[in-house]
């Protein structure tokens, strides 16, 4: 049946209308400080994104940790597109332009959620199969996939080894100097510490990559680039919700419960992997040159490596390394 002007009309200003909207996103995510992002809606979130490459090529899912964002996997992308693959890069739940659905919905982020945000981003965009590579939250987001959906990955670059937790057992206290490392999960478990996070929330990120990345001298200019991501108005919900859910110091989300029992006794994980191990983390001294703890934990363990020349944000300071192991995975 040939169309109308009235239809011809319609179908204009319906086209019109939705053109008009993804501008106006355009611009007011450029206006936050996220020029040349993009979202896409799952059940729960409305995740921020950027991504690169060819849509057709294998999709590679990079996963940024506690407190960074997406800048940190900025000289990961061009080896990446070179080899032919689509590269997507999330800000997590907290971070960036992602934000609830609901205004209402408690700011949790339990492990099992921010796993579970992974899928539901591949699914949202059409995408079956995918490759991941994370370090802290990122890489314990990439493992918790690797467990719960193992048909779905291609290959996982796991940034620091296997770090599930068992948030459901109290675990044997640790060391004094290691606990010492670590104080930051303490004060985030009192009002103190959010009262601290609330105030200034830059004074302590900055800390945070000074003392845990000793060795990198970023600029304030490289802050900035990143300063917006720790502007979200949930940052100090979330981060306060996982820090204290792992120490059974706040409730997980209901729809987890099982998920969380699951994890908590420690699943291998059944996907080909590499892991990569920093020299100069802030969190811990030199990694062992014994790799049979990661090959207990990675069954299908392709290479683990020590990585000279960097801290715990091993992704900037040696994208080299991430952007290898993802195309040794996956080609």
């Amino acid at each position: 049946m040939t169309p109308t002007r009235r239809d011809f009309l319609k179908d204009t200003g319906v086209a019109a209308i939705a053109t008009a909207a993804a501008v106006g996103a355009a611009r007011s995510l450029a206006q936050s400080g996220f020029a040349g992002a993009r979202t896409v809606r799952t059940t729960h979130l409305e995740i921020g994104y950027e991504e690169h490459g060819d849509p057709s090529g294998t999709a590679m899912i990079l996963l940024h940790g506690f407190p960074y964002d997406v800048r940190c996997y900025d000289g990961c992308i061009a080896p990446l597109v070179a080899a032919g693959h689509r590269v997507l890069v999330p800000w997590l739940r907290g971070y960036g332009p992602t934000r609830f659905l609901d205004p209402a919905a408690p700011r949790m982020a339990e492990q099992a959620a921010i796993g579970q945000d992974v899928v539901d981003f591949a699914d949202a965009l059409g995408i079956e199969g995918f490759a991941t590579a994370g370090f802290d939250w990122g890489n314990r987001a990439a493992c918790i996939v690797s467990v719960l959906y193992p048909e779905r990955v291609i290959g996982q670059v796991s940034v620091g080894g296997y770090s599930i937790q068992d948030t459901v057992n109290a675990g044997r206290p640790m060391p004094a100097r290691t606990a010492s490392r670590f104080w930051y999960m303490w004060y985030f478990n009192t009002e103190a510490g959010r009262a601290g996070l609330e105030a200034d929330r830059h004074d302590l990120v900055r800390y945070l990559w000074e003392t845990w990345s000793p060795e990198w001298h970023y600029s304030d200019e490289d802050y900035a680039r990143s300063k917006p991501s720790f502007d979200n108005p949930d940052f100090v919900d979330i981060v306060i919700h996982s820090y204290r859910h792992r120490q059974r110091n706040a409730p997980g989300e209901e729809r987890f419960l099982d998920v969380e029992r699951r994890l908590a006794a420690g699943p291998k994980i059944d996907v080909p992997a590499i892991v990569l191990h920093s020299t100069a983390s802030g969190l811990g001294g030199r990694p062992s040159d014994d790799d049979s703890g990661d090959r207990a934990r990675f069954t299908q363990l392709v290479a683990r490596r020590i990585v000279e020349g960097a801290g715990h944000n091993l992704p900037t300071q040696r994208p080299d390394a991430v952007a290898e192991a993802l195309i040794e995975l996956v080609g």
